[in-house]
Formats: C-alpha cells, structure tokens, sequence
C-alpha cells in the first residue's frame, strides 16, 4: 500500500500555487531593476494599437451616454455651440498636448514623469504624490462613477424598474466587483471585451444618430424653430460664443479619455527594433490611438448634442426627466421602437460598467511605476493580482461613501480629470522650452493657461471635486510614509559594481583578514586617514600589522529608494585604499558591500565605526529623511534583516 502525503501537505502545495498566481510576473518586473551598463531591451510584444484604443475608449466613448444631457442642461439651446467649443480645446489643445506626453514619456507615466524631472530630493516626491492623488481620484473616480451609472441606466428601465429600485447600490458593487473579476482573470481578457463592446456601442450610436439626423433634416421647422429662439435669446454669434466658453469648464468630462490613453502606452505593441529606450512604433502607435480616438469621439460629440437639443423637449433633460443622463438612449426608445431601444440601453450598461477598465489599467501601470520605487509600497505592489484587489476593495469603499450616487461624484472626478490634462499642458509646455522650441512652447502655454482656467473655474462652482482629491492625497501621502518607514531597514540596492581597481583592493585583502572602516568624508588629507586609523586601533585594541580599507559613502539623492551601487577604488596619499560608493542611504550602502564582499571572497569581513553623537531619535529621524544619521547601529539592522543567519553575517564594530 502506498503511503498517504502528510496531512497539511495539500494544503502547504494549494496556499503555494495560489502565492503564485497572485504574484505572477513579479520577478519580471522592476524589483530588480537593470544598471546602466545593461544592454538595451527589447519591448514586450503588446497588441494593436486599435485594440487598446478601445481600452480607453470603453472610458472616453462611454460619456456619450451622459455628455449631450450634460451640454443641454448647462447651454440649453447653445448646446451645440458649447459643444464645438469643446471638440476645438479637444482637437487643438488636448491632443497635441498628450501626443507629446507620448513622445517624453512612452512608458505610460504620463505628465507625471515628465514633471518629476523638474524637482528633486523629498519635493519632488511629494509633488509626484500629490500628483498621484489627483490621477487616483480620477481612475477610481472612474470605476465607481461609471459602474453607478451603470447601474442607474438599469433600474430605470422600464422594464425591470420596479425589481430593482432601491437597489441601485448593490447593482454597483456587484458591478465592480465584476470588472475586478475580468482582471484577476488576465489582461488580454479585458481587451477582448473592450474591443467587442466598443464595436457594438459605437455602431449602435451610429444607428441613432443617422435616424436623428434624419428626422432632423426632413423636418420642416425643427432647425427654423432653434435658430430663431437661439438668435432670441442670445442676440449675436459673438454674444453665443462668449457664452459657450463661459459654460465650457462643465462640459470638461468629455476630456476624460486622454490621461488613459497614455497610461496604457505600455502594452501597445511596437516595431520589432523598439527598445525600451527608444520604443519609436510604440510612440508611433500611441499617436494613433490618441488622433483616431478624439476624431470619433469629436464627430459623435458635435452630432449628438445637435440632435438632442433639437428632438428633445427641454423639460426632459431635467433632473428626473426621461432624457436626464440618457439623452441618446431616450432618442433610442423615440425613433427605434422599444425593442432597438432596450438592445441601446443593454450596451450603454455594459460599456459604462466596464468603463473602468481602461482606469483600472491606468492605475495598474501608473502605480506600480512610482510608489514601489519611492519604498512606499511593498514589493507585491508590482504584481498585477494583488493592486486589482486593493483597488477593487477602495472602490467598494468610495461607492459606499457616496451611496453610489453619480451626481456626489461627478465634481471629484471632473476634478481629477482637469488637474491632469492642466499639469500634462504645463509639461509639455517647459518640454518644448527646454528643447527651444519657441513656436510650440508658446502654442502649449496657451493651452496650459486655457486648462488652468477650466480646472480653477471648475473647482470653484464644485468645491467637493477638491475636498476629496484632497482625501485621496491626504491617504497616499500617509501610506506611502508608514510604508517607507516600515521597508526602511531593507538592503535597498539592487546589485553591486564594483571597477578593477576595488575588485584588486577585495582580491588582495580577501588573502589576510578582511577589515573596512567606515570613513565619513571631510578634508580627504592625510591627517584625517592617519588619525582615523589610529583612533580605530585603538578603539578596538588593533595590532598595527592588520590591513585596513576605508570606506565612503557619498548621500546623493537621499529620497530614493532603490538604487544599483557602484563602488570606485581609489588610493590617496600614496598609501590609504579607500572605496568610494554613492548611495540613497550610508547605511544600507555599507551593509549591501559587506554582503556583496562576503559572497565574492567566502569570508566573513569585518567593519569599524565610531559611535555617532547626538539625540537617537533625531539620528533615525536623519537616516529616514537624509540617508545618514546613526550608521552603525543601523548597518547592523540592515544585515540582521537581510541575513538571519548569525554565523553567515558580516561583523560590525563600534568604539
């Protein structure tokens, strides 16, 4: 009789293959990031540039379903003027904005990127972090407005209404929870519904706006009718249009779907000679998505609000009306009979649900590329499985907050929005001076002041849009501290360097006893050497025959996180080898040499310090914050965490 497995190994085997399927593709990713002498990498194939637009367009296009109704209640007859005005911002503000956030950026982090170049130390990262704020309000901000929209589309049909009123905030949850589903399945799986739902909806509003059109036309009075009471009412073109840039901050939704667009740069597929330094088809794809896109959208934006402005009874575009939110879909019922009319409203559900697929794609890129980096997320955070989840579970949160009201977070996400296509035109802007490019940088000043606007006018009459872009800061900034604060004992370098002159210093020492002390850099004179080596001897009761190696570590940018260590030998004074390395933090630096050393040579080095004076708290507190501060306490840390082992761990010393 064969012997039975151990009782808990079925369970050890299953906990084992689902760690595993969560964290798939973890290793792939920046844990271990290439150093500069790496040679170029090729790009990850990804897929057609059409089939992603249609990732960001299950976002962008699905404000069809509420944008006309938007532009009615907010210009009234001067719908369609109002809406041109949006279409030209559309066609000459954002898109040559964002085909440029392609260009400088085309790993998908978009203007945040670009603008992180321009601060460094800890000010650019909480500039990034606010920044980062702001880009969650609006993906989740997406996610949950789109899915209680959703759900809203579906208790008021008339056919299930008085089923499921009242549970419009289960429907939502339901709905977001669906949609996290399709991405623990895979990516390629979303696509795959983007692709077959943007097809239908667009093709079913086709069908809409040709019919309306048509009615339109052949009607006698309907264009007579609304030209005379435009001219009634607002006198003249001129009188129109400075009206219609004054409502345009309200209609500023239908930007939605540019931050997308370049979010998920990443997985549009290249040219074969891409790399990941010059991924130029990757680009080239990108502009497409962006150009096409907009072009559609413009087209049905200016065509729809002209129909429904003029087949639609005013009163009905009111809160409560039978157009409000589904202006399209009332024409729909109207002009294609009820059965054609639910098909339209079936897909206008489906796309607005999964209308936080492309933010949630954004969110999965976007994320993973700045919080890991900075120490202020865990290491899981790069893996895909795990953020759905997290994210999935905020946006549970959100929804119940606001009772999966659309109206309650209309302002938040307008707010997100307009931030990031403000800061993306400000980027762009200093981009195009820094190249000289002196007739772009003024165009892009242009538009950057015309978003600046929009945004300020918009976070005026919608205060609330503010306040809880405010809470998602508020949230980041704390999280990503407690995290950093947590990961702050971590080797945090990802491989070490070193040049043929430290590798003849290790060779040779690696013969005798191997001994560093660590040198806080001053004068570099021969005193300061000669008096360190004697105070170390004597401190620790030294023999003058033992070999020694100084060490220095240089803070750079203390606000990093991780870092690749390059470690440059030099000998000073004709006499003192001294090892020079540059880091984020002197502590971790020494500890990620001595492991490094240790595993070169198969011996255990030795390393010296002082005492450091001063209040400890204030010394952790400079660690945390300037990478120095109490080294040699906290060196001991560092290789405690990364080797348990005790009879495997360099020896530390302090006098």
């Amino acid at each position: 009789m064969a012997a039975s497995a151990p009782a808990g190994s079925s369970g050890t085997a299953v906990r084992h293959r689902f760690r595993a399927w969560m964290l798939e593709g973890l290793a792939d990713m920046a844990k271990h990031h290439p150093g500069p002498h790496a040679a170029p990498q090729s790009v990850v194939r990804g897929q057609r540039w059409w089939r992603v637009m249609c990732l960001t367009g299950v976002d962008y296009f699905s404000t069809l379903g509420y944008q006309p109704g938007i532009a009615a209640l907010a210009a009234g007859l001067l719908s369609p003027v109002a809406t041109v005005v949006l279409v030209v911002v559309t066609l000459a503000g954002a898109l040559p904005v964002y085909r440029r956030v392609a260009e400088e950026s085309p790993h998908g982090q978009g203007s945040i990127a670009m603008l992180e170049r321009l601060l460094t130390f800890w000010k650019g990262k909480l500039f990034v972090l606010t920044l980062l704020g702001f880009a969650a309000t609006d993906f989740l901000i997406t996610i949950t407005l789109s899915a209680a929209d959703a759900a809203t589309h579906l208790v008021e049909n008339p056919h299930v209404s008085n089923a499921l009123q009242h549970r419009q905030l289960v429907i939502t949850l339901v709905l977001i929870a669906l949609l996290g589903a399709v991405f623990l399945k895979g990516f390629l799986e979303a696509i795959g519904v983007a692709v077959v739902l943007v097809a239908l909806y667009l093709g079913l509003n086709a069908v809409v706006v040709v019919v309306a059109l048509w009615h339109v036309l052949t009607a006698a009075q309907v264009i007579p009718d609304w030209s005379q009471a435009l001219t009634a009412e607002h006198g003249n073109v001129l009188a129109m249009i400075g009206v219609a840039l004054l409502v345009f901050p309200k209609l500023a939704l239908g930007l939605s779907g540019f931050e997308t667009g370049v979010a998920v740069m990443p997985h549009i597929e290249g040219d074969a000679a891409d790399t990941e330094e010059r991924p130029v088809g990757r680009i080239r794809g990108a502009k497409k998505l962006l150009t096409t896109a907009a072009v559609i959208m413009s087209v049905f934006l200016i065509i729809t609000s002209f129909v429904t402005t003029l087949l639609i009874p005013k009163e009905a575009f009111q809160p409560g009306g039978s157009a409000n939110g589904r202006a399209l879909a009332y024409l729909a019922h109207e002009y294609l009979g009820s059965a054609f009319g639910t098909v339209y409203d079936v897909s206008t559900i489906a796309i607005l649900w999964f209308a936080g697929a492309s933010a949630m794609a954004g969110l999965l890129n976007l994320m993973p590329q700045y919080l890991p980096r900075y120490g202020m997320a865990p290491h899981w955070a790069r893996a895909v499985r795990p953020m759905v989840l997290v994210f999935t579970l905020i946006a549970f949160l959100v929804t119940w907050l606001f009772d999966a009201n659309v109206d309650a977070q209309g302002g938040a996400y307008a707010t997100g929005v307009l931030v990031l296509i403000s800061s993306a035109a400000i980027a762009v802007t200093l981009a195009a001076r820094r190249a000289r490019e002196h007739g772009w940088w003024i165009g892009f000043a242009v538009i950057a002041v015309v978003f600046v606007y929009t945004t300020i006018a918009n976070i005026i009459e919608r205060p609330d849009g503010v306040k809880i872009g405010a809470c998602f800061i508020t949230g980041i900034i704390l999280l990503s501290f407690l995290s950093r604060l947590a990961r702050s004992f971590e080797l945090r370098v990802t491989s070490v360097v070193l040049d043929d002159i430290a590798q003849r210093f290790i060779r040779d020492i690696a013969q005798r006893k191997i001994r560093f002390i660590a040198n806080e850099p001053d004068q570099r004179d021969v005193a300061e050497y000669r008096d360190k080596l004697q105070q170390i001897r004597t401190d620790n009761d030294i023999p003058t025959s033992e070999d020694f190696i100084f060490v220095e570590v240089t803070v750079g940018d203390p606000s990093e996180f991780e870092s690749e260590l390059q470690v440059r030998g030099e000998v000073l004074h004709n006499r003192y080898r001294v090892l020079c390395l540059e880091s984020p933090a002197v502590s971790n630096a020494l500890a990620a040499l001595l492991l490094h050393v240790r595993d070169a040579t198969g011996h255990r080095p030795h390393i010296y310090f002082e005492w450091t004076e001063g209040n400890p708290f204030a010394q952790f507190l400079r660690f945390f914050l300037f990478g120095q501060g109490e080294v040699a306490p906290v060196t001991r840390e560092v290789l405690r965490e990364a080797e348990p082992d005790r009879a495997r761990r360099p020896h530390v010393h302090v006098g």
